[in-house]
């Protein structure tokens, strides 16, 4: 090492206007290091919410469709039941209708008969059932025919 040098009042002027240049060049890079760090965790934080909500968003959905196909199938299943239910009734009512039916016949009667029409004359051919009574009637009755 050398013989230590003197320092004028100029050059420590220049040396302490050097020093206060270069901490303020520091200071400015630091202050432009810190605002971009900022502006990138903000950014990021917002893509953090963003993805959150978004999958927030995709579970109230699926919870909502699972919820939809649950009442879908409760419904199914009660218009089955309920639709099992009334062809039953259906078909209850048709046998009572069928021996009600059947009931009014042998008490109140009922007509059977075929007609076959030949020539100018219409033949008739009637069952007329009472209860236990039965009656035929058989005809042939001339037709007004203008020739």
């Amino acid at each position: 090492m050398g013989p230590p040098k003197k320092i004028t009042g100029k050059q420590e002027a220049a040396m302490f206007i050097q020093a206060w240049w270069r901490g303020t060049l520091v200071r400015r890079t630091l202050l432009h290091a810190a605002l971009r760090a900022c502006i990138i965790q903000r950014w990021w934080k917002q893509m953090l919410v963003k993805l959150l909500e978004r999958k927030r968003h995709l579970a109230l959905d699926f919870y909502v469709r699972q919820e939809w196909a649950v009442v879908k199938l409760q419904s199914w299943v009660r218009m089955w039941r309920i639709r099992l239910r009334y062809c039953r009734l259906l078909h209850a009512a048709r046998i009572i209708q069928i021996y009600w039916r059947w009931h009014n016949c042998r008490t109140r009667g009922f007509i059977q008969g075929h007609y076959i029409f030949k020539e100018s004359h219409l033949n008739l051919q009637l069952e007329i059932s009472l209860g236990a009574q039965a009656c035929r009637v058989q005809q042939c009755i001339p037709l007004p025919i203008k020739e």
